[in-house]
């Protein structure tokens, strides 16, 4: 089976199916003002061929009545049409915009770890929104025109079947170009879906870098970069408008050539007298009737393939594994203790490129863990196991006696603190910040952590407190005071395990007091792993484990470990002459 049969049966099945009675109403609408339509050509015919001939006034009046009538409910059935189905369509653009949000945060974080911010929003904000084109006018048009189609080319034959067979000709050599160039735009829809996703990533981490970009003058280098993405992003319309071109002016030369024929065909047949003029207006008009639909499709068929471009794309998200797997994750965690045993545990981000190797060691309930080493020697990817963000490719990370590869995320994850070096922040108040874990706090528990993290040091000074607008990322704020809200929001949150990815080396000597009261306060009685990168911070730690190249070089306290004058006397007396 084809990608464009799986996509459109998937489409189907999720998006047009669900909502059958909806589409059906539209197709039942769709063809009463298709047969309204169809009165105009009949009544053209019975004025020129019998009204006007017999000068009947009341023929003319009752003929403009049920004209005038057609004309209303045309207009009702258009209006109702695009009320019912484009209302209907947006609402769907909402839901599924909501479903690939949901499942991108589903997915794991190497997931994330590949892929673009920007790109992913325009994932989520674009590729939805051509199921418009499925739910809305598009399909619904393409089967009503279908209809309107059919019924003109059987009252068509009825008329005159030789002029018929005459526009038949272009007419189908027409849909054979269409179809080609149908099949021909669908990968390059595809394909502009994730140019624009690269741009739009590219611009997002520009906006967000923009003090590195001004500090160091990239503002040219930055400007050539997203002009290349956005000619690549010109190329592929301009690809694409070359195609759509091509069916339209087929379509136009084709249909032209057809109604020229028909001039001269009617012509022959009325001078001839084998046709009235009557007939031969409602021909033309009935040839419209055909034509037009078929012109349409051909938009409609562009936009269908731009939709299931889009969606082919959000089909492939969608059916990427999620990191909570319930077939293996079956195990939900009530209260735990927080033992924490790493048991000949190897990792590797890429096949056969191990970055930890046999890593064993106990973290007891309440001890605190420090992994201390130089720059890339696996001590964030011990974290990262330890908060499940990573997976072990041999060997177990248990809690409390149950592997972590068993355990439903959700549950580990509400027992879970996370401080990270450069931890996130939201643009909003510093008080919905500190309340992102638990929005439902109490005033009362919001002030204890508050205070325990020593926030309310600085939001004192300020007019509106805790109510004070931080500005995206928290830029209105030091990088201690960032530090501090952080630490307040794991507090708050009351994690039993806590990952510290330790700050405070770029602090100054006041805020970092301040750090280290608070998180003494967020160790206690909690499992710790801290992230030193400054060992003036850890000595206090129940074990300090010495990371190089993936492996545990050396692990004791820190009085043992000076004494040894290993790896780690090295380290500290290295920091203590800086």
């Amino acid at each position: 089976m084809s990608k464009n049969k799986v996509s459109f049966y998937w489409a189907f099945k999720e998006f047009i199916w669900p909502r059958k009675k909806i589409v059906l109403a539209g197709i039942i609408l769709i063809i009463i003002r298709s047969l309204a339509g169809l009165v105009l050509p009949y009544a053209s015919k019975n004025l020129i061929d019998d009204v006007i001939p017999s000068q009947d006034i009341n023929a003319l009046t009752t003929l403009l009545i049920i004209v005038c009538f057609a004309i209303l409910i045309q207009a009702v059935s258009s209006f109702s049409l695009t009320r019912l189905l484009s209302v209907e369509a947006q609402h769907l653009i909402s839901l599924l915009r909501a479903k690939v949000q949901k499942k991108l945060l589903k997915l794991p974080i190497s997931f994330f770890d590949n892929n673009k911010s920007g790109a992913l929003v325009s994932r989520v904000m674009t590729d939805v929104e051509g199921v418009r084109n499925l739910v809305g006018t598009g399909l619904v048009q393409l089967v009503g025109g279908t209809f309107t189609a059919v019924i003109s080319l059987v009252i068509l034959i009825k008329i005159n079947a030789l002029m018929t067979f005459f526009v038949l000709v272009p007419v189908s050599i027409f849909a054979i170009v269409a179809m080609k160039a149908f099949g021909y735009i669908r990968p390059i829809f595809r394909a502009r879906g994730k140019i624009n996703a690269e741009v739009t990533g590219r611009l997002t981490e520009t906006l967000n870098g923009v003090r590195v970009i001004k500090g160091f003058n990239a503002e040219d280098q930055e400007n050539k970069t997203f002009e290349k993405g956005v000619e690549r992003l010109y190329l592929n319309v301009k690809k694409s408008l070359t195609a759509t071109a091509l069916i339209t002016s087929s379509s136009t030369f084709l249909l032209g050539l057809a109604s020229a024929g028909i001039m001269g065909i009617g012509g022959y047949f009325i001078m001839k007298n084998t046709m009235t003029y009557g007939e031969f207006i409602s021909f033309t008009l009935f040839l419209g009737f055909m034509i037009a639909p078929i012109v349409q499709m051909s938009n409609i068929g562009s936009q269908l393939t731009e939709a299931m471009a889009g969606l082919d794309r959000t089909e492939e998200l969608m059916n990427m594994t999620e990191e909570d797997n319930e077939e293996i994750r079956t195990i939900k965690l009530d209260a735990i203790k927080g033992d924490v045993i790493f048991k000949n545990v190897s990792f590797s981000y890429e096949e056969n490129k191990e970055v930890l190797h046999n890593i064993s060691f106990d973290a007891p309930s309440g001890s605190v863990t420090a992994l201390v080493g130089s720059s890339g020697s696996g001590k964030s990817t011990i974290a990262g196991l330890a908060a499940t963000f990573l997976n072990p490719s041999k060997g177990i990370v248990s809690l409390d006696g149950i592997d972590l590869a068993t355990v439903n995320l959700s549950s580990f994850r509400s027992n879970l603190g996370v401080v990270l070096q450069d931890d996130f922040l939201y643009e909003g108040t510093i008080r919905e910040n500190i309340l992102f874990p638990r929005p439902d706090a109490s005033e009362e528990e919001l002030l204890k952590a508050v205070k325990g993290a020593y926030v309310n040091e600085f939001t004192d000074r300020f007019d509106d407190g805790l109510d004070t607008v931080i500005g995206e990322r928290g830029v209105k704020l030091s990088g201690g005071q960032r530090q501090r809200i952080s630490i307040a929001r794991a507090l708050l949150a009351n994690p039993k395990i806590i990952i510290l990815d330790e700050a405070t080396s770029n602090l100054d000597t006041e805020s970092e007091s301040y750090i280290q009261k608070s998180l003494q306060e967020l160790m206690k009685d909690r499992t710790t792993f801290v992230i030193a990168h400054r060992l003036s911070t850890i000595q206090k730690a129940d074990q300090i484990l010495v990371i190089e190249d993936g492996n545990i070089v050396e692990r004791g306290k820190h009085d043992g470990l000076i004494a040894k004058k290993g790896r780690y006397f090295d380290l500290y007396t290295y920091q203590s002459r800086i």
